[in-house]
């Protein structure tokens, strides 16, 4: 009896040992991402290519796919003609001539007469990626290798550009040539719904921090689409296959079809060109010290969680052990197995480290707020935004049940079933896993367009 009860008493006293590593890795990487912020974030200074001659700076093209009226649409567009940046163009694509973006392009064509600006009308079928088969017409037209791709829900500091080609222009600290330059997303809301609360809380705060973390120790490609800079030139060598290129000419590609075209066949697109210039090329990518300002439109609580259950299954089916640690990086899981570790391990009350554990991390995601932000939270959204947070918490592990089990996924309204590689092909005549639920199809907004992407992390 004695040896069977050493021999628990071995196993449980491992497995505590194991937790408590878990749960300081886990810290230790959160403290990280919150001092990544700090670095970074805390002061933006300004590109000496800002004031540079037209000659002396290289020119970028810009593109934004438009696909109706987004939330401050305006205000986002015009954030782009208004860059402090001496050589650039702006390539604004829709796919007909009828969406209702136009109207607010032509205006600010206008406005801003000294802007070199085109609208390209028109989408090109390579895939079922909408915002791919949209850019392509702007994508063959741009006059310039550095592209800007930033989303139309997206407004940036008129410094940004200039900031961007400044990180593309420099090497990493181990010598690799930096191919692409992305921005972490920065949520405000302009509406006061429920689903909107949580995904601004959830994007400023323990997405932001993770984001921030996993760049910094930088092993491995984790990419938003918000806002990314890189060069065409690059991506007219790789396909998307991860698979790198083994031939030591300057200049060489992979085989068949490369190019934007050639991501036409992925749901996260922006994920699997940054992929493919770090693993294809060999490449590395960097942030700059600017934020892609993400407004989080009319979003209801359907919305988040059917956006939240999307990415998982994307991730699941691209880095699928990846994805089953996720729930155990959560606050409520992980300091589950912390304070048990804590209170077998030293009888530490585990109500005690609870309390701890979830003032400090409220604490440390407030002041990764505060970086992003340039300011405090702000006192007329501080209780919806701390309510957001602590919804964001409590669906974090539910959310993720109910995505594991499943490969559909619901986009602008249309279903489809995501492929172990990533890829996706369109399911028709199915119904949506959610309007199988009378609570949640009550709540489904007639018109939501925002296209949104999320990183793969490693």
């Amino acid at each position: 009896m004695d040896h069977d009860f050493d021999d628990f008493h071995g196993f449980y006293l491992f497995l505590a040992s194991l937790g408590l590593i878990w749960f300081l890795a886990l810290w230790t990487l959160w403290l990280l991402g919150t001092w990544a912020a700090r670095s970074r974030y805390r002061l933006r200074p300004r590109s000496p290519l800002s004031s540079a001659a037209r000659t002396a700076v290289p020119g970028v093209s810009i593109l934004r796919p438009l696909k109706g009226l987004d939330t401050n649409l305006y205000e986002n567009l015009e954030s782009t003609f208004t860059q402090e940046y001496p050589n650039f163009e702006i390539l604004l694509c829709v796919a007909d001539e009828d969406d209702q973006a136009l109207p607010v392009v032509r205006e600010l064509i206008s406005k801003y007469p000294h802007v070199s600006a085109k609208i390209s009308i028109g989408e090109e079928d390579v895939g079922i990626n909408p915002k791919v088969n949209n850019l392509m017409g702007g994508y063959r037209s741009a006059a310039n290798d550095i592209l800007w791709v930033l989303d139309s829900n997206v407004t940036v500091h008129a410094g940004t550009l200039a900031r961007a080609v400044d990180a593309l222009q420099t090497p990493t600290k181990s010598g690799k040539r930096v191919a692409l330059v992305h921005h972490v997303p920065f949520a405000f809301s302009t509406e006061s719904r429920v689903g909107s609360r949580i995904d601004e809380a959830f994007l400023n705060t323990n997405h932001a921090k993770m984001y921030l973390a996993i760049n910094t120790i930088a092993i491995e490609s984790c990419v938003v689409g918000k806002s990314n800079l890189y060069r065409r030139s690059d991506l007219e060598r790789v396909n998307g296959s991860l698979k790198p290129i083994t031939s030591t000419e300057p200049n060489a590609k992979q085989d068949g079809l490369c190019g934007l075209a050639a991501f036409g066949r992925f749901l996260a697109e922006d994920n699997m060109i940054a992929s493919a210039l770090w693993h294809e090329l060999g490449l590395r990518h960097d942030l700059s010290c600017d934020v892609a300002r993400n407004v989080v439109g009319n979003m209801s609580l359907r919305d988040y969680v059917q956006r939240r259950v999307r990415w998982i299954r994307v991730r699941k089916n691209m880095v699928f052990a990846a994805t089953l640690v996720e729930p155990f990086t959560e606050s409520i899981v992980l300091v589950a197995i912390g304070s048990s570790s804590l209170k077998y391990l030293f009888g530490l009350s585990r109500w005690l480290c609870i309390v701890i554990h979830f003032c400090m991390l409220l604490i440390v995601d407030l002041d990764v707020y505060t970086s992003l932000a340039g300011h405090r939270l702000p006192q007329s959204i501080k209780w919806g935004f701390l309510a957001g947070w602590v919804a964001r918490e409590l669906l974090a592990l539910p959310i993720f049940i109910l995505a594991i089990f499943g490969n559909t996924v619901e986009w602008r309204g249309l279903e489809y079933e995501v492929l172990n590689n990533g890829e996706v092909k369109y399911v028709s005549n199915r119904q949506s896993f959610f309007d199988s639920f009378e609570f949640l199809r009550r709540y489904r907004p007639k018109k939501y367009q925002a296209v949104e992407t999320e990183p793969v992390l490693p």
